[in-house]
């Protein structure tokens, strides 16, 4: 299987503060990875070194033999990298599909936005339901749900998802991970997982890499990381 996003030696910093320290990982084309970790592991900054949002980096950032090191956050998401950041980022001031035609910004041509707005409110039912009204009065499964839509409508090769689960109840959890899995295989959108919770992660995954102070300790497969020892004890409280 080919590998689309390729990172080497990626260190990324805050001003003067170091989170990730030669930060080595692959994406596979069409698979989920998951990236683990305890608070203050380096997760988030990853994600937002991909995308060169609000962080230095250096070392080598390739989307499919592209270098994304040296271009901007709106470049990098016009070559096909959509990124759902933590806190869900929606503008709650707008409409629901206000929200979703934001989605489209970055694509070169507006064409097939209405089929993918279908799309959309094809993969999350409430989203259509609630297309009129203010973001901001929506329930926090519905926001989560309503960035994942956003963040399609860029048509993305590499979907970037920061703790979705955060906040939410289990059933609506369960419910956003079975449509995340069916956009992955339906839509072939690789995808980069950022979870606290472990068990949920590598129960969608393909592959894992395992975070400690910004350098990864661990990686492979989503059953090998399961039945690793420290693994299960640290973050599978088995």
């Amino acid at each position: 299987m080919s590998t689309l996003l390729e990172v080497r030696d990626l260190h990324a910093r805050y001003g003067n503060t170091q989170v990730l320290h030669g930060l080595n990982l692959d994406v596979a084309e069409g698979q989920v990875t998951a990236l683990l970790g305890a608070n203050g592991a380096g997760k988030t900054t990853t994600l937002r070194a991909l995308c060169q949002l609000m962080v230095q980096t250096t070392g080598s950032i390739t989307l499919d033999g592209v270098a994304l090191n040296s271009r901007n956050t709106e470049q990098i998401a016009r070559l096909g990298v959509g990124h759902v950041p933590d806190g869900r980022g929606t503008f709650m001031a707008l409409s629901t599909e206000e929200n979703l035609r934001l989605g489209a910004f970055s694509r070169a041509s507006r064409e097939g936005q209405a089929e993918d707005m279908d799309k959309v409110y094809g993969y999350f039912p409430r989203l259509r339901e609630r297309a009129s009204q203010q973001a901001g009065t929506l329930s926090g499964g519905e926001q989560q749900m309503l960035a994942i839509g956003r963040a399609l409508m860029g048509r993305p090769r590499l979907l970037l998802l920061d703790e979705p689960s955060f906040g939410l109840a289990p059933l609506v959890v369960k419910d956003i991970f079975a449509i995340m899995r069916r956009i992955n295989q339906e839509e072939k959108v690789s995808i980069l997982l950022v979870e606290q919770n472990a068990k949920l992660a590598l129960d969608i995954a393909d592959t894992a890499y395992l975070l400690e102070t910004g350098r990864v300790v661990l990686h492979g497969s989503s059953s090998d990381m399961r039945s690793n020892d420290a693994v299960r004890r640290a973050y599978l409280g088995e």
